[in-house]
């Protein structure tokens, strides 16, 4: 019997239940707000093209800011689960399919520093640790726990 599904082994998998096909997206918004911020940096190194430094500053800022933009918008969602696995975005915009027995561990790494508080989702598959932040995920790291926990029926 597969302990994950309910169902006997070789025989037809259950249809989808409702809340089970769950993801987790980068804000919109946010992703705008990266997009924004590269071509107001553009611009001010324009305005600066007189400083060298600054220009060249300016348009360090601007191309870094443009490539996670960038990121966003070719791989929105960092995080999907449904009742076989979950699917993770792995380096800059690739996606790594891990079914629920692959996952040793999940958890949540919460940290005050300087006054301010982050938390990370963290997933444990062996080899590979994937680190999802609230901005990753746009919602709470500890909410995304107890949904992957639901849905994983641990």
């Amino acid at each position: 019997m597969d302990i994950r599904s309910g169902a006997f082994s070789g025989s037809t998998p259950r249809p989808a239940e409702a809340g089970t096909d769950l993801r987790w997206r980068v804000s919109k918004g946010f992703t705008a707000l990266k997009g924004c911020a590269a071509i107001g940096l553009l611009l001010a190194g324009f305005f600066a093209a007189g400083d060298r430094r600054a220009f060249a500053a300016a348009l360090i800022a601007a191309v870094i800011l443009a490539v996670y933009a960038l990121r966003d918008v070719v791989a929105p969602v960092r995080l999907a689960a449904d009742l076989e696995g979950i699917t993770v975005v792995s380096g800059y915009a690739g996606r790594r399919r891990l079914d629920w027995a692959q996952v040793e561990r999940m958890r949540v790494d919460a940290r005050s520093r300087g006054g301010m508080r982050s938390e990370l989702l963290e997933i444990d598959a062996g080899e590979h640790l994937f680190l999802l932040s609230r901005y990753d995920l746009n919602a709470h790291p500890a909410d995304v726990y107890e949904e992957l926990l639901r849905l994983r029926g641990f």
